[in-house]
């Protein structure tokens, strides 16, 4: 009988190292009962099934820490099965995904209203953040105890009801009285409001980052920093977007790790918003090539940990509304690891630093202890990518509800060409297996 249930072979793998660093190197992997078991064994070792992945790049699971699927509510634009269906034809084995649904997130009723449905839907394994308000900072700790929360969601601005957390007094109660870990939404709700005559008078997307300008991200980011700083409390700033706020956060790496997305990285303005109108517009917003060359040089020198994507669908139909009436956000779930796959050819980054912003840091920052390495003992998710195929982004690859992406028509080289979830091969060749379903992740409390 066989030892194994699977055996990959032949593959560079990208093998993490006691001290979380990444060794690239031509190895086999073998897996039993969904977990990583030995590495480095003889390809002849023997196992229930073989996986040559000669050619093939073998990365740990990719995990998207920043999604909004949607559900519940508003699910004529996404739910968990279309959105977690979209992340496993990407390459994108885990997600995290945000509490601003209708209704919103922010009792533990909600959030385990939603973790059944995702123990039911779910295409990939899947964790859900509680929303913070005003009214349940001295519950949230309790809340975010729940099995599939991986933490606590503050929106300081681009929010509405109960989830939008726009004065000192309630960020500090949040801050000091909850262990779990917090993500910040950091744009200034005060600045915005006085500033909205901007998007109103310009009638067109190239106003959206004179309108949210990097005053009001870079004030909300030194107000939650500076409380975080009073209460010796850890926070992740989300979808940082200028040069200003990196600057910043480079000097505060003891309180505050650090997101970035790939639509900063890719898209510039004001091009993105002359070709594509509203199909660039999102919170915060793509600023210029200014911006873009800072964030570049931040994730370079470590200022930046985490790649999210913000995946928010919105229908072709409302993204196509005259601005200011078009909704803000992006899809992004499927596109995150082609796209930074791209960026890995062009010779902007290594593969070794992707694996680390991809998997490693997200896993560490949340605690997800079972993810984010090729390791033994660790849940055995892949994302294996063909690095020197060329393939273009269309809508109709795009498996989201909403069936399109700012980056129809884009071609890139390295692609995802298969997603292994806990040991069993959920997509090939863009093929997904209906077998295949996910679960939620466990966290470190």
């Amino acid at each position: 009988m066989s030892s194994y249930d699977l055996l990959i072979k032949n593959g560079m793998c990208a093998i993490t190292l006691p001290d979380q660093s990444v060794r690239l190197e031509k190895t086999s992997i073998a897996i039993k009962n969904g977990k990583i078991q030995a590495i480095g064994l003889a390809d002849s070792t023997p196992a229930k099934e073989t996986l040559d992945a000669k050619g093939l790049w073998v990365l740990p699971g990719a995990i998207d820490s920043q999604v909004h699927f949607r559900e519940p509510g508003l699910t004529y634009k996404e739910d968990i099965y279309t959105g977690t269906l979209s992340a496993i034809c990407g390459g994108v084995t885990s997600i995290f995904e945000m509490p601003n649904t209708k209704p919103n997130t922010s009792t533990r009723e909600k959030l385990q209203e939603k973790i059944s449905l995702a123990d039911s839907k779910a295409k990939c394994d899947f964790a859900f953040f509680v929303g913070a308000t005003s009214e349940n900072a001295l519950r949230l700790d309790q809340i975010a105890q729940t099995p599939g929360c991986c933490g606590i969601k503050i929106f300081m601005g681009s929010s509405t009801g109960d989830l939008l957390v726009a004065d000192d007094a309630h960020l500090e109660k949040i801050v000091a009285n909850n262990r779990r870990p917090i993500a910040v939404h950091c744009e200034d709700e005060n600045i915005l409001k006085e500033r909205k005559y901007i998007a109103d008078q310009g009638h067109h997307p190239r106003y959206h980052p004179r309108w949210r300008n990097v005053e009001s991200a870079l004030n909300a980011t030194k107000r939650i920093v500076r409380i975080a700083e009073k209460y010796r409390r850890k926070i992740h700033v989300l979808h940082i977007s200028s040069a200003e706020e990196m600057a910043f956060l480079k000097t505060k790496k003891h309180v505050a790790t650090v997101e970035c997305l790939p639509q900063f990285l890719t898209l510039k303005a004001p091009d993105c918003y002359d070709t594509l109108g509203s199909f660039a517009q999102m919170n915060p917003p793509v600023r210029s090539g200014r911006h873009q060359e800072a964030l570049w040089k931040a994730l370079q020198d470590g200022t930046i940990d985490v790649l999210g994507s913000d995946h928010a669908p919105h229908t072709y139909a409302e993204k196509a509304l005259p601005y200011p009436q078009s909704p803000s956000g992006l899809t992004g779930v499927q596109t995150i690891l082609p796209l930074m796959l791209n960026h890995v050819n062009a010779g902007r980054l290594s593969l070794e630093k992707l694996v680390s912003l991809l998997s490693i840091n997200p896993a560490k920052i949340y605690g997800a202890r079972s993810k984010g390495g090729i390791e033994v003992g660790k849940d055995a998710d892949f994302s294996i990518v063909d690095l020197k195929a060329k393939k273009t982004i269309t809508n109709s690859w795009i498996r989201s509800r909403v069936g399109w992406t700012p980056y129809d028509g884009m071609t890139v080289t390295g692609w995802p060409v298969m997603t292994i979830l806990r040991g069993q091969i959920a997509m090939r060749e863009d093929t997904i297996f209906s077998h295949v379903i996910g679960q939620k992740i466990i966290f470190d409390s």
